[in-house]
C-alpha cells in the first residue's frame, strides 16, 4: 500500500493524554500525535533510534538528563536505548520517526 489517506487510519491512545494516527513500514514507524497540555510522558527507553519533531505547541524533552523546550520547527534525536521523558506545556502536535519499526505500537 504505498499511499495512504490520514483521514483512514483509527485513531490511538498511547497514554492518557497522547492520542495519533501510526504508519508502519517494513524498517520504520511513523506516530502523529495530539499531546494534551499537561500530559507527561515517563522516563523511559526502546532500542528504536527516534526523531521528534515539533510542528506546533511546546514541550519539553529530556534526553539523557538534558532538558530542552521544543517549539515548532525544532526536532530531537533520541539514540538508541537513551532514557528521554517528557511534558507538554501547551497542546502540542508532534511527528515522531522511529526505526525500526516500533512492535508494541502494532499492539495499540
Amino acid at each position: 500500500m504505498p499511499f495512504i489517506n490520514h483521514t483512514d487510519l483509527p485513531i490511538k491512545t498511547l497514554l492518557p493524554g497522547f492520542t495519533g494516527k501510526l504508519i508502519h513500514g517494513e524498517n520504520m514507524t511513523i506516530a502523529y500525535w495530539n499531546i494534551a497540555k499537561g500530559s507527561e510522558l515517563p522516563e523511559h527507553s526502546h532500542v528504536n533510534e527516534q526523531i521528534s519533531q515539533v510542528i506546533t505547541g511546546e514541550l519539553e524533552l529530556t534526553i539523557e538528563g538534558e532538558k530542552m523546550k521544543l517549539t515548532a520547527g525544532k526536532t530531537a534525536l533520541i539514540p538508541p536505548n537513551a532514557k528521554h521523558s517528557g511534558v507538554a506545556i501547551t497542546d502540542c502536535y508532534v511527528i515522531d520517526v522511529f526505526s525500526p519499526v516500533r512492535e508494541d505500537y502494532k499492539l495499540l
